[in-house]
């Protein structure tokens, strides 16, 4: 996965160009590059490794021009190399490539064209990309005049197999930005006499809040005088265009050390910009979006099937106890890249809930193909206005968390966590399962999480300070059951994410069935051990956990535990206990993950680790 942009308009090409690189630096950093247009004089810029180094090669070799592309890349054909660096160029240097996603068929497409004679200097597909437009550029058309570019990508893009989003620009068709899309996301940014298009909103939010998606099979042409959209075959298309309500400062640093702190210190208003409208505490009702499935077929849906990848999948999971609890409808999580694969058992009656923060995660969004395929109604729970997903969801519940530039999820998690106990609570009195009386408790409880949220980041320095005791471990055990189980998991992930240290979460159940063996003198063992008082099933599932935190502190694991305020049991075996105010126990995940998100930010930053932009990882994952 990379991240593309373009620029024409009236502006600074190559500042804008690099100020959108750095709001795409989460998409991929092991190389950067820019190209620019000045009358029909073609100039590019790359280097190897993060964008810094790229600022450094433009600073120490300005070039400037009226429109660009640039990109920053996550390798998958060839090594991360200033060679492999994108833009991409044709044999004469005459069009400029920059690609997000896989050429498939690039072999046989480059074996082509070497026969014809093209010479190749890179190792990449995108390179081939560049030398097809070349190739039918240099064609005349039927009238023998001279073809466009928006015409020789056209007939390019029907040669390629794979997923691509593309910027191209050539010295034979001036003043003129040619963006596609088949797969991964591309948005167009309309400003004031200014054209953009990027992989995501941050990087033109800065120039305009008004923007359309590209889909599957779009080509639209930029130039100074506006967007032209067309599909492959040159028809004529329109996209709504969608007014981003998101202000650019969410995007900024805000005066945090990193973007990932800050936006775990944005969760009290993701969370409560999630609820916003959609709840009243005063009548137990919930109120969401209009959506193409009907209360009845609501009622009628005898299973659901949960659809996600990552950090989404962990909140898929706490959301299965939800709904299994609340609406009593039997759920099963899948891993959307295992789902789209294996032939799932879908049909009219199943509902299938797609969670992807970013809406265009590659395996989510060809499992609700499939889904719909077999005839099941799907739901998205998403991030993105106009993302793929929610494009062609029945239904979606947008989670209000503002951009998320850190790679490791955070806020977007617990923003998922409150969308899916919305959803939960409101299936559940659609099927006559909740009483008023316990609709109301369950909302005000959800109103109160704002600030509880913000209560626990009030003790981050206690957290920082924990952090002191585990930075030179070299593996964690996290531990939870039932709902908090996800909540064990997603700490792991964040652990060995930011901080590269092995973590592994199971349920505390399963101790006894094999990680028990992993514990030795001195092992960080992370246990979730909460209670809900006024839940029988809490209850005992605390007092079995509680067991489990007694068999692993007999063979020398320090304990670090999450407990419910006024907690005495627990806390006289546990060597670190991480206190948490009372809530019921489907929103104590949300309240659970917070100290464990900064657990494990403090102890990457104490390792000297780039929290941001971890290694060898991106944001989202566009392509397979």
């Amino acid at each position: 996965m990379s991240g593309i942009i373009g620029y024409i308009g009236n502006k600074r090409v190559v500042p804008v160009l690099l100020e959108g690189l750095q709001r795409l630096q989460y998409r991929g950093y092991d190389s950067a590059g820019i190209a620019v247009m000045k009358d029909s004089n073609l100039a590019i810029r790359r280097a190897m490794g993060k964008l810094r180094n790229l600022e450094e090669v433009v600073r120490l070799n300005p070039i400037d021009g009226t429109y660009g592309i640039g990109h920053t890349r996550w390798a998958t054909h060839g090594a991360p190399t200033e060679e492999n660096a994108h833009p991409h160029r044709d044999c004469h240097g005459t069009v400029v490539v920059v690609h997000n996603g896989i050429i498939e068929n690039y072999m046989e497409l480059k074996q082509e064209l070497a026969e014809e004679g093209h010479v190749f200097t890179t190792e990449t597909d995108t390179e081939v990309i560049a030398h097809l437009i070349e190739k039918y550029l240099d064609r005349p058309s039927a009238s023998g005049a001279q073809i466009t570019l928006d015409e020789a990508v056209r007939a390019a893009v029907q040669r390629l197999t794979g997923v691509f989003a593309l910027a191209i620009m050539s010295t034979k068709d001036l003043n003129k930005i040619v963006a596609v899309r088949q797969g991964p996301p591309a948005v167009i940014g309309l400003g004031k006499n200014e054209y953009l298009v990027a992989s995501d909103v941050p990087a033109i939010l800065y120039h305009t809040r008004d923007v359309f998606f590209l889909a599957d099979g779009d080509i639209a042409v930029l130039t100074p005088n506006g967007v032209k959209l067309m599909d492959f075959q040159g028809e004529p298309v329109t996209r709504r265009v969608h007014h981003i309500s998101w202000d650019p400062i969410l995007a900024e640093k805000g005066g945090f050390k990193h973007f990932t702190l800050k936006e775990i210190y944005e969760q009290p208003r993701a969370v409560r910009d999630t609820a916003l409208g959609r709840v009243s505490p005063e009548t137990g009702q919930i109120f969401l979006d209009e959506m193409e499935i009907t209360e009845d077929e609501f009622q009628a849906f005898r299973e659901i099937k949960i659809v996600a990848a990552g950090t989404s999948r962990h909140a898929g999971l706490a959301g299965k106890a939800m709904l299994e609890r609340l609406a009593r409808v039997p759920t099963e999580v899948d891993y959307a890249s295992e789902f789209r694969y294996r032939d799932p058992l879908v049909d009219s009656r199943t509902l299938t809930i797609l969670i992807t923060q970013s809406g265009e995660t590659a395996d989510t969004v060809a499992g609700q193909r499939e889904a719909q395929a077999k005839g099941s109604k799907t739901l998205a729970i998403c991030n993105v206005l106009g993302s793929m997903v929610s494009r062609e969801a029945n239904g979606t519940i947008y989670t209000h968390a503002g951009p998320e530039i850190g790679v490791g999820s955070t806020k977007t998690f617990t923003s998922q966590l409150v969308g899916l106990y919305l959803f939960a609570v409101y299936l559940g009195q659609l099927r006559g399962l909740i009483p008023l009386a316990e609709s109301k408790e369950l909302l005000s409880a959800l109103t109160m999480l704002p600030r509880q949220l913000e209560s626990v980041l009030q003790k981050d320095e206690e957290y920082e300070e924990l952090a002191r005791h585990f930075d030179r471990a070299s593996d964690f055990l996290f531990l939870g059951r039932g709902v908090h189980f996800p909540v064990a998991l997603e700490g792991a992930l964040k652990m060995k994410k930011v901080s590269y240290i092995h973590a592994e979460a199971y349920p505390a159940g399963e101790l006894k069935h094999g990680p028990i063996a992993l514990i030795t003198d001195g092992l960080p063992v992370v246990v979730v051990a909460t209670c809900d008082s006024k839940s029988a099933d809490s209850k005992v599932r605390y007092e079995r956990t509680v067991s489990n935190i007694k068999e692993a502190k007999a063979r020398g694991a320090v304990i670090v535990a999450l407990v419910t305020e006024g907690d005495r049991e627990v806390q006289d075996m546990a060597d670190h206990i991480i206190t948490l105010p009372q809530t019921n126990e489907w929103l104590s995940a949300v309240l659970e993950v917070v100290p464990l998100q900064l657990l494990a930010y403090h102890i990457a930053v104490l390792r000297g680790c780039d929290v941001d932009q971890p290694r060898n990882l991106a944001k989202s994952v566009t392509v397979e």
